[in-house]
C-alpha cells in the first residue's frame, strides 16, 4: 500500500521492512527491548504531516496513536 503522499512511499516501504523483519526475529522470539525502526518512523511521520498539510486533508477531531483525552475506558 502506498502512503498519503507520493514522497512518503519509499519512506513507508523502509519502514515496515524494517518493523517487520524486528517482529518477526525479534520480538516473536521474546527480544522485546530496543527500538531500531524508530528513527524511520520518525521521518516517515514528519512526510506524512507534510503531504497532509500540502493536501489540504481535514484531520481536525481525528485520533492518532491513543485514545482522546476525554474518553475513559468504559465509555468505549
Amino acid at each position: 500500500m502506498n502512503s498519503v503522499g507520493e514522497a512518503c512511499t519509499e519512506l513507508k516501504r523502509e519502514y515496515d521492512q524494517c518493523f517487520n523483519r524486528w517482529f518477526a526475529e525479534k520480538f516473536l522470539k521474546g527480544e522485546s527491548a530496543g527500538d531500531p525502526c524508530g528513527q524511520l518512523f520518525k521521518r516517515y511521520q514528519l512526510c506524512v504531516q507534510k503531504a497532509i498539510k500540502e493536501k489540504d486533508i481535514p484531520i481536525e477531531g481525528l485520533e492518532f496513536m491513543g485514545p482522546s483525552k476525554g474518553k475513559t475506558e468504559s465509555s468505549s
